[in-house]
């Protein structure tokens, strides 16, 4: 089989990083239903095909914890990170968790692409990730925010991807999953 291209997903160097997919947010972003599902669709593939789940939740004491929808998914045992620093990077637990599970490439996802999933990707990118920006589960009160937010991503080098073209790189076709992965997918709007 020839190489891969060293920007496709790989599911042995992946994991998902779920950035503030809280509660407090539903209320004040347009499309928050939206991103939660496709969030929730990410968590449930990432199940399928075992990958790490990593979860943050900024001052969940005042915001609230990450939405049921996506929360019913989280793998057996898994604790969401708290964190007051815009950056997950800012908390150890969240770069401990990536060691821990090898992870070279991070699938990034959540909430408000310009300050929090921003700030994580800068930090991955200076701390020798390789960050997959989903910009279809990604999301910001204003969306004018959120087209800055990638754009300034995509400079710093952070890979711009979307739900449906990761999950098919972390599950090609011939793969044991494939089928499953399938029916998730067309679950996607």
């Amino acid at each position: 089989m020839a190489t891969r291209h060293p920007n496709l997903l790989d599911r042995k160097r992946a994991a998902l990083a779920v950035i503030d997919m809280q509660e407090a947010f539903r209320k004040i972003i347009g499309d928050f239903d939206e991103t939660a599902a496709r969030v929730s669709l990410l968590v449930q593939a990432a199940n399928l095909l075992k990958l790490p789940v990593i979860v943050t939740e900024q001052y969940p004491k005042g915001l609230g914890r990450t939405v049921q929808e996506i929360a019913q998914h989280f793998p057996e045992g898994l604790e969401p990170i708290e964190k007051l620093s815009f950056s997950a990077c800012g908390v150890q637990e969240f770069d401990t968790r990536l060691r821990e599970h090898h992870a070279e490439q991070v699938i990034l996802c959540g909430i408000e692409a310009h300050i929090c999933v921003s700030q994580t990707a800068h930090d991955l990118l200076q701390n020798g990730y390789q960050v997959h920006l989903l910009g279809d589960a990604v999301s910001t009160r204003l969306p004018r925010n959120r087209e800055v937010a990638i754009a300034k991503m995509a400079k710093a080098g952070a890979v711009i991807s979307s739900v449906e073209m990761a999950l098919f790189e972390l599950c090609p076709a011939g793969t044991a999953e494939f089928k499953q992965m399938q029916a998730l997918v067309k679950e996607l709007k």
